[in-house]
């Protein structure tokens, strides 16, 4: 784990944005006009998907991928000028929030400007012809990090950015060797003191098939000697398998536990039900109530909780990254104050650092526990909205359920809550082993 990572990243809310389809205009000033209602989530980081103009060669779709850049060092016209873009940045600072930027650093579009101005920096096919390693993305063209003055290209566009913004998500980090993190990280920290660096790092399968091609593919674990946070695509496919009937829950719960003794005690992951590479959450889980679980446990997990716009709408079209596919917007009063709800409970010191613990009761109910000292947050999550009993470790009387807005209480009676198909959180004393 980067050394100076603080785990109170593990209390915020990060909303990710998708300029081009948050709005029918897909533009920054769209954004801007909206901060408020996004604070009102709760959320602490605003992230935008790649900002940069787009290439036109080997565009997927009508309008290309925000992936496959043409300038690191430009904004995207569509979405409008540097001094729009400025001027979102500033209205999210103003709100206490934190803005950061998506770093595509493995591959640029095949007209960009580095490669017509800098080919020597590029992964060659043996026909001396630029290419990629990744055959989906038959759309880019895959950068060559063995030239050193590619490092010094790329780090000093990081630093331009952190002169504006707060951090990076930075694209399939795995693919791009970790000297080059750890020296950029180095150098932008003279810039932006404190700069958030979040990792896409990617499923264990895509680990393998790289490694097995002769390509390099950073583990979790190495990534966190250079990244704030990692994705959580580690367990990702247990959590779809269990969705598809494919594994048991308690299967789940085994892989979220062994995070806790295979990473650093201050690790942070990010934690989501969906993202702009994912089926939404709403399409994958239909049911309202087990909908509700899943998003309540989301915010319970030890980590970082994403939001991907259109989530709170529970929104079940992910739009496409090649086309204008505008969010479908139709706000539900009672799941914005659900995720404010939420948003407080994430703020609970107690998640800051704890020990971590899942199990997974009978009837799909996801038994989770954050415990410190003498006191522990409880939370029992009926992933598909069963009625049943549930035994925890926690001592008989009554607790306020710190998920009813109604402030109706929890009664554990002979060691058990009786669970009607909401998620309950609630706080209670913790005489096990310290």
């Amino acid at each position: 784990m980067a050394k100076s990572t603080s785990k109170a990243y593990r209390n915020q809310v990060m909303y990710s944005i998708f300029v081009r389809n948050y709005r029918l205009e897909g533009a920054f000033e769209k954004v801007r006009q909206d901060l408020e209602r996004i604070k009102s989530l709760g959320t602490d980081i605003v992230w935008l998907l790649p900002i940069h103009p787009i290439g036109e060669a080997n565009r997927k779709g009508a309008l290309g991928s925000p992936y496959a850049i043409r300038d690191y060092r430009a904004v995207n016209p569509e979405y409008g000028t540097l001094e729009d873009f400025q001027r979102l940045v500033d209205g999210i600072h103003k709100l206490g929030m934190k803005c950061i930027i998506d770093v595509v650093y493995n591959h640029t579009s095949p007209d960009s400007w580095l490669a017509q101005n800098h080919p020597e920096w590029f992964y060659h096919k043996p026909d001396g012809s630029l290419g990629n390693r990744v055959g989906d993305w038959w759309d880019v063209v895959d950068l060559d990090y063995s030239h050193r003055s590619l490092w010094d290209y790329q780090i000093e566009t990081l630093k331009y950015w952190a002169s504006m913004v707060d951090g990076f998500r930075c694209d399939v980090a795995p693919l791009v060797p970790l000297d080059f993190w750890l020296k950029a990280r180095e150098e932008v920290e003279k810039v932006r003191p404190g700069c958030f660096w979040l990792a896409e790092s990617v499923e264990p399968s895509m680990i393998r098939e790289c490694r097995a091609q002769g390509m390099g593919a950073l583990s979790d674990s190495e990534l966190y000697q250079a990244f704030d946070a990692c994705y959580d695509y580690d367990i990702f496919g247990v959590f779809q398998d269990y969705l598809e009937g494919k594994v048991p829950l308690e299967r789940y719960a085994e892989a979220v536990n062994a995070q806790e003794a295979i990473y650093p005690d201050n690790y942070v992951k990010l934690r989501f039900l969906e993202n702009h590479d994912r089926a939404r959450a709403a399409f994958l889980i239909p049911e309202g109530m087990a909908l509700l679980s899943w998003t309540a446990f989301l915010y319970f997990q030890k980590g970082m909780t994403l939001l991907y716009a259109g989530q709170e709408a529970e929104c079940t079209h992910r739009p496409s990254l090649f086309d204008k596919d505008q969010v479908a917007w139709h706000i539900s009063e009672g799941v914005t104050r659900l995720l404010g709800t939420l948003a407080k409970l994430k703020q609970n010191p107690i998640l800051t650092d704890s020990r971590y613990e899942v199990k997974a009761l009978p009837q799909d109910i996801l038994y989770a526990a954050h415990r410190k000292g003498d006191r522990q947050l409880v939370g029992l999550f009926s992933v598909k909205g069963n009625s049943a009993p549930a035994r925890v470790e926690a001592p008989d009387g009554f607790y306020p359920n710190l998920l009813d807005e109604n402030g109706r209480e929890v009664e554990v009676y002979e060691g058990m809550v009786s669970v009607k198909g909401a998620p309950i959180v609630f706080e209670a004393p913790w005489t096990g082993n310290r």
